[in-house]
């Protein structure tokens, strides 16, 4: 019998949806399990280390010398090696009273720097965090609130240990939160607060070359072009939906730089890319932005519109001056181009349409 002739039940596609959501649920469950029963071993071993080298006073040769004999004795294991072992002793320096395993020995022989608060790194928060991303916080987050920020936001954002690394290199947790804006106006608690988490300030658009009187048609050319960057770069949660997105009012047509439509927040973000610094005047012609996307685009069971206008040089106390008389929630945030080419280099290079040209010609 052909798959054709077989009658599948009106619910079948919803029958599907639900089985392959619970497939997916239960795997992820099971890779949770099975990590948090490795960060569970490693903490042991260290902790078992730890006691017995304070007991026994063991020197440097020991370490090396035991990640030799387990290799010989158990070599279908994996992740013992020397460099491994003195990061499993470091993790659990680094959280002694860590309820893990009942470890009477190890409690009582606790670092002289002081157990770090159990309520600071939660066992559930520790046991989610792959052990990659531990040996790289313990190596380059040293300030230990900074520390579990940074884990909660791999926990939740589902970080790689490369996007980890990039987000610590660029500092993520100082400028998440920072945009000036009037939520806390126009949003209601909690909702306040989790767009004002949404938004950075500054963005770091250090994948773009623009030279330094770029237009600012050339920095929307140029984060569309490297799209995937841009979204990393704004943030978890963003749908790119639109550039230079139509709306026509009347018989007039206005477009918009940027439009997205933020997943969590259930909402759709207006981005208004301008260069040099921040004018009152800005605030005005989002809050018109708005006011159309809610109009025009807005379904009922989403959020109202969010207004993101992005400056080189945004004036805090101007921003937050104009800000203050709007409608709509905005924020007002800076970006920057670190890796900016100088105007003679960035005149050789051939733009888009030039690469393009040349790919045409050549298939000719």
């Amino acid at each position: 019998m052909t798959d054709k002739a077989i009658k599948l039940p009106a619910d079948y596609a919803g029958l599907l949806s639900d089985i392959k959501r619970r497939i997916r649920h239960a795997q992820t469950r099971a890779l949770l399990a099975v990590n948090a029963e490795l960060i569970r071993l490693y903490w042991d071993i260290g902790a078992l280390i730890d006691a017995r080298q304070r007991k026994e006073g063991w020197g440097s040769g020991v370490i090396p010398r035991l990640a030799k004999d387990l290799h010989n004795a158990l070599p279908e294991e994996k992740g013992f090696s020397e460099r491994n072992i003195k990061r499993m002793l470091a993790f659990y320096r680094e959280y002694p009273e860590l309820p893990i395993v009942p470890q009477a020995v190890a409690q009582t022989n606790a670092p002289e720097k002081g157990p770090q608060p159990v309520a600071l790194f939660p066992l559930e928060l520790i046991q989610s965090v792959p052990w990659g991303h531990h040996a790289e916080l313990m190596a380059k987050v040293k300030d230990l609130p900074t520390r579990r920020w940074y884990m909660q936001a791999a926990v939740a954002n589902g970080w790689s240990r490369n996007m980890l690394l990039m987000q610590i290199g660029s500092s993520t947790h100082i400028r998440q939160g920072k945009a000036a804006s009037n939520f806390a106006l126009r949003l209601p608690e909690p909702d306040s607060d989790l767009v004002q988490q949404a938004l950075k300030d500054p963005y770091l658009f250090d994948f773009l070359t623009l030279e330094a009187g770029f237009h600012e048609r050339e920095l929307e050319t140029g984060l569309i072009a490297h799209l995937e960057k841009f979204l990393l770069e704004l943030g978890r949660g963003f749908a790119f939906v639109g550039r230079q997105y139509h709306l026509g009012i009347g018989e007039q047509d206005f477009y918009i730089d940027l439009l997205f439509y933020h997943l969590k927040l259930r909402c759709f973000v207006v981005i208004d890319l301008k260069r040099g610094e921040f004018k009152p005047e800005y605030a005005g012609k989002m809050n018109f932005y708005c006011n159309v996307v809610d109009d025009k685009l807005r379904h009922a069971s989403d959020q109202p519109t969010i207004g993101l206008i992005l400056c080189q040089q945004p004036n805090r106390v101007l921003a937050e001056y104009a800000l203050r008389g709007v409608e709509k929630p905005i924020g007002v945030s800076s970006y920057e181009l670190t890796r900016a080419l100088p105007a003679t280099l960035q005149s050789s290079l051939p733009s888009i349409e030039d690469i393009e040209r040349e790919l045409q010609q050549g298939g000719a």
